[in-house]
């Protein structure tokens, strides 16, 4: 039997904006010290992303991390172009970002850097990540 006689009612559903506080990763001493928020939040989310190679750990969600190990040895002229746009995709997953602009890529042997602006809801930073082969 089908019920009858009812009706679903509709929910009206807002997003609501996490706060951004998380712990601080103290990278250089390998440990947790205190907590960070806003700007200091969004700089280590950053720098979380671009350490971590996409598809590669299995904790982390295939949208998180980046491509920029296959770039290195690749034609400059491609990897212009490509190395942009995989920090762009790669960053703008998290949501606190809004823009990564000025993006430039120094290519040196085996190696290349990058530099880069965050633009962000808190506000905006430079930054750069490097890639050796």
């Amino acid at each position: 039997m089908i019920p009858t006689g009812s009706s679903l009612k509709t929910a009206q559903v807002q997003a609501v904006q996490q706060p951004s506080r998380t712990w601080h990763l103290d990278f250089d001493r390998g440990r947790v010290s205190g907590m960070v928020d806003e700007l200091d939040a969004v700089r280590q989310a950053v720098f979380k992303i671009l350490q971590t190679e996409r598809f590669r750990y299995l904790i982390y969600s295939f949208n998180y991390g980046h491509e920029l190990d296959g770039m290195v040895g690749v034609s400059p002229l491609f990897v212009q172009s490509e190395a942009a746009r995989i920090i762009r995709e790669a960053l703008m997953t998290d949501d606190r970002i809004r823009g990564v602009e000025n993006v430039s890529v120094e290519i040196n042997g085996d190696a290349m850097l990058i530099n880069f602006t965050v633009i962000s809801v808190f506000g905006s930073f430079q930054d750069s990540q490097e890639v050796i082969r």
